[in-house]
């Protein structure tokens, strides 16, 4: 692994075996005459106006533009940059483009890369298609609604080069980096297992599973096309406002769209958080961007009280809640345990806790170094901390625990050719039918 210019948090990923075939070089970024990275946003509700916030302030980013399917997100985009710019800029005359279709916002030359935060069914198609487009990509986590898409997703960034970045910031954060370095290093002697917690909700208290979607059916307000809003998925998926939240008088959602907890239209808590915690554990055990479990067994089934995830080392990590419930991880090794989850970490040694972990103050989600790394690997050309295939593999874990759960029984799973073990009823769960329309062309 060869360390960029940009430090020990951004380096120059190697390219997997299975995906070297398609791989291309292409030259850096064509960037504006001043050296700016112009952004255009995909995707404009809760999440992405975080985003906004972060990278309206780095002062080597210029967003140009934005693409929603609902009018009052795209009005309250537009509000938002010019408000910045006359603000803290001091521009008088900010010019910002919106768009429905995302099409639209890729045929533009003068973007040199885009924010994806759109619900997870569009993740894949849009970030294909902007790779096609030649625009670099930040792409929220979890990666794709499907291990499938995830795979299409992996070559169509190597195949025309482009520089991903995966909205995972735990990986950008002081705690969790902390947390990973013990293990990788080998601090904590052999790890044997792992318990992650990726939380409960009302939607499905009893594990971290999705629920079928049985929200009652309302009218599709005017200024959201639905259609659009659907994609890929089946028209039997109908409108509710708690999929798409209503602004209000402040400009801001109510609450979190619930697309994410149910099946048809989400991975439920177990990709949303798992994404985030998954992902830390399997860079906590060196198999993330290569690897993953080889046997995923749910919750009461023969010997196993939890859902169980078994590695090809022995290491076995859980999904389970503990420590009073909180989404983190607590990892055990033959020298000690640590705890860890957003802005904490906590140890059986004192001497594995770092005090300073330079954890960013203030809101999470707002959080700007993770970002900050992203644009820095676009104006570089070289993979971020947190590249496609480390999404992917991380993304595949969540995915490989919902089959496992909706199958009732074990699956066996091999993460070098990325397939179920003589299991046509689990590779059938690998993708959905997308309809008319609608197609995964790399």
């Amino acid at each position: 692994m060869k360390v960029s210019a940009l430090g020990a948090t951004a380096v120059a990923m190697p390219i997997s075996p299975i995906y070297a075939a398609s791989a291309a070089t292409v030259p850096a970024v064509s960037k504006s005459a001043n050296g700016k990275v112009n952004l255009g946003f995909i995707g404009l509700g809760q999440q992405a106006m975080y985003l906004l916030g972060t990278f309206l302030e780095f002062d080597d980013v210029r967003v140009l533009a934005g693409c929603d399917v609902y009018d009052i997100k795209r009005d309250r985009f537009v509000r938002r940059v010019k408000d910045y710019y006359h603000s803290s800029k001091g521009e008088k005359k900010v010019q910002v483009d919106v768009y429905e279709d995302y099409q639209d916002l890729l045929a533009r030359k003068d973007i040199d890369a885009v924010v994806i935060a759109t619900p997870d069914h569009q993740h894949a198609i849009i970030a294909i298609a902007a790779c096609k487009a030649g625009k670099d990509v930040y792409l929220e986590k979890p990666l794709t609604l499907t291990i499938y898409e995830g795979q299409q997703l992996v070559k169509a960034v190597r195949k025309y080069g482009r520089i991903l970045q995966v909205g995972s910031q735990q990986r950008s954060s002081g705690e969790f980096i902390h947390a990973a370095t013990l293990c990788r290093e080998g601090l904590l002697g052999k790890i044997e297992k792992i318990k992650v917690h990726c939380g409960r909700n009302a939607t499905n208290p009893v594990s971290a599973a999705p629920v079928p979607y049985n929200l009652p059916k309302t009218d599709v307000p005017a200024g959201l096309n639905w259609d659009k809003w659907l994609g890929p998925l089946p028209a039997s998926v109908w409108y509710h406002p708690d999929l798409d939240p209503i602004i209000d008088e402040e400009h801001n959602e109510q609450l979190w769209a619930s697309w994410r907890w149910y099946k048809e239209t989400g991975g439920g808590l177990m990709t949303d958080w798992g994404a985030h915690m998954f992902d830390i554990a399997q860079w906590a055990i060196g198999k993330d961007g290569n690897g993953g479990p080889v046997k995923v067994s749910p919750a009461g089934y023969g010997r196993y009280e939890q859902l169980t995830f078994e590695y090809d080392n022995g290491i076995i990590v859980t999904e389970e809640p503990y420590n009073g419930g909180e989404q983190g991880l607590q990892i055990y090794g033959e020298n000690g345990w640590l705890k860890v989850c957003r802005g904490s970490l906590r140890a059986s040694d004192r001497k594995f806790e770092k005090m300073d972990l330079g954890i960013e103050a203030g809101a999470y989600e707002s959080q700007s170094a993770h970002r900050r790394i992203w644009i820095d690997a676009v104006k570089a050309h070289v993979d971020p901390n947190c590249p496609v295939e480390t999404g992917h593999t991380s993304c595949t874990v969540c995915n490989l625990g919902n089959i496992a759960i909706q199958l009732g029984r074990p699956v066996r799973w091999n993460p070098i050719v990325q397939k179920f073990m003589d299991d046509p009823e689990a590779t059938k769960l690998l993708h959905y039918a997308y309809r008319e329309g609608y197609t995964l062309d790399v």
